[in-house]
């Protein structure tokens, strides 16, 4: 098998090849989408959340005071029923029209690593406000600006219960003994074990207790919006890792962005996510070469992530690990898409039925409901978890169904194949697809088959 590099990043660091864009030419082409995939002029914000929220908490309290529901609750309501796949769509256009597509990908693998999740509806405006304010603007930068605004941002401290958590001998609590309020260590927990240092990195619970007591003060409600409240935080100073924060006239937010700063930048920090990063996009058992050449230049950088890309992108497992890494729902929902020469305008006309049955039925019925991740830490990244009979059937089915239902007239599959594939596709593919008795099973045949599932 004889491939380029154009090829092989568009598969492997993208979404696929789409017969509408060129791949990428160099490693430079590929960190240009990383620069791309800032926020968009539909970007949520906090504020259009929290306005959204408070409207559709009005009329929960009318019905619970027997009054008439406002029309404009209602209409609040009908939005944050909808959000989650207009979400979803606003992401699949979004990761189709990327050139490349690794800039989509980044958003992708950084809030999945940040999980959150709207347990409830009123937080679903939040939730897209999360990735709009935590991670898009942080996605080609440093490391230490995401961790604090992820960890800090509203839509954290909700999911992680931070809004519960009270310094023990707060004014607060100690004002009210009688509600027996304390700290809630969740955030403080997640911060180093799935954030930043990862399992086993050499803390221990009294580093988890002492931060948790650091991030005391941190709130938000949907009527008050984002504060730091001096009267929940536990006084004194707090020692996290050695290092003592805090004390005296305790600086707030000025001591946890110092925490913050110091964790993302420990050697531990740079390992570990250097070697989630190899993980999801090049080898579900990585080399020690590639997770520590990345390590090296994530240190030597203080977490500047272009430069982490770059060793990526530019590692010679990028080619002699390609199809070790099975493609995500999302990902091969889009990656079809692509491949089908579909762009983000035909996915905005669809009525929210089509799009139900074109991309939030399927990447549910294949194991990744949108936005509801089991827990913290997000999606696994092993092929056992995506390739099952019944998730394996889903995906057949999408590739039957689906290019039927958005395309007019479907593509020759003997153009198909190698505007899909480059020249990576398997013989035993190439042969099959040309025998293909119509149209649509040679579609099919591509979409379903190893070679697509796999990047």
């Amino acid at each position: 098998m004889s491939f380029g590099f154009p090829e092989l990043a568009a598969i492997r660091l993208g979404f696929g090849l789409s017969p509408l864009m060129p791949p990428p030419a160099d490693v430079e082409a590929v960190l240009a989408g990383a620069a791309n995939a800032g926020p968009g002029p539909e970007a949520v914000t906090t504020d259009t959340a929290r306005e959204i929220a408070t409207r559709f908490r009005l009329g929960l309290q009318a019905l619970r005071e027997d009054r008439p529901e406002p029309p404009e609750a209602q209409e609040a309501g009908r939005l944050l029923g909808t959000l989650p796949l207009e979400d979803l769509r606003r992401r699949v256009i979004r990761a189709l029209d990327d050139p490349i597509g690794f800039g989509e990908r980044l958003v992708q693998f950084w809030s999945d690593h940040f999980t959150v999740r709207a347990i409830n509806k009123v937080n679903n405006a939040l939730a897209m406000a999360f990735v709009d304010e935590a991670i898009r603007p942080h996605v080609n930068g440093r490391f230490e600006d995401m961790f604090l605004a992820a960890d800090t941002h509203p839509m954290m401290l909700v999911y992680l219960d931070q809004t519960s958590s009270r310094g023990p001998n707060s004014p607060f609590a100690r004002r009210r003994p009688q509600r027996h309020l304390g700290l809630n260590e969740n955030l403080a927990r997640e911060a180093l074990e799935l954030h930043s240092l990862g399992v086993g990195a050499g803390y221990d619970q009294k580093d988890v207790r002492e931060l948790a007591e650091l991030l005391t003060g941190l709130s938000f409600s949907h009527q008050e919006g984002f504060a730091f409240k001096r009267a929940w935080a536990e006084p004194g100073a707090e020692t996290v890792l050695g290092q003592a924060y805090g004390g005296g006239r305790r600086g707030g937010l000025d001591d946890i962005r110092a925490a913050f700063r110091d964790i993302a930048r420990r050697p531990e920090t740079a390992r570990h996510l250097s070697r989630k990063l190899a993980v999801h996009f090049v080898s579900d058992d990585p080399s020690e070469d590639l997770v520590g050449s990345m390590a090296a230049i994530w240190r030597d950088s203080g977490g500047d992530l272009p430069q982490v890309y770059r060793v990526m992108a530019s590692h010679p497992d990028l080619a002699s690990g390609l199809r070790q890494k099975v493609r995500q729902p999302f990902d091969f929902c889009v990656a079809g898409l692509r491949a089908l020469g579909i762009r983000g305008e035909r996915i905005a006309r669809l009525e929210l039925p089509e799009f139900r049955r074109a991309a939030w039925g399927p990447v549910e019925a294949m194991g990744q409901p949108w936005g509801r991740p089991k827990g913290p830490d997000g999606w696994p990244e092993g092929a056992d978890a995506w390739i099952a009979p019944q998730t394996l059937a889903a995906r057949i089915n999408w590739s039957l169904r689906i290019p039927r239902l958005l395309l007019d007239e479907l593509p020759d599959p003997r153009g198909m194949l190698v505007s899909a594939f480059g020249s990576t596709q398997s013989a035993e593919l190439a042969w099959a697809v040309p025998k293909a008795e119509s149209a649509a099973e040679g579609v099919a045949l591509i979409l379903a088959s190893g070679d697509f599932n796999r990047r």
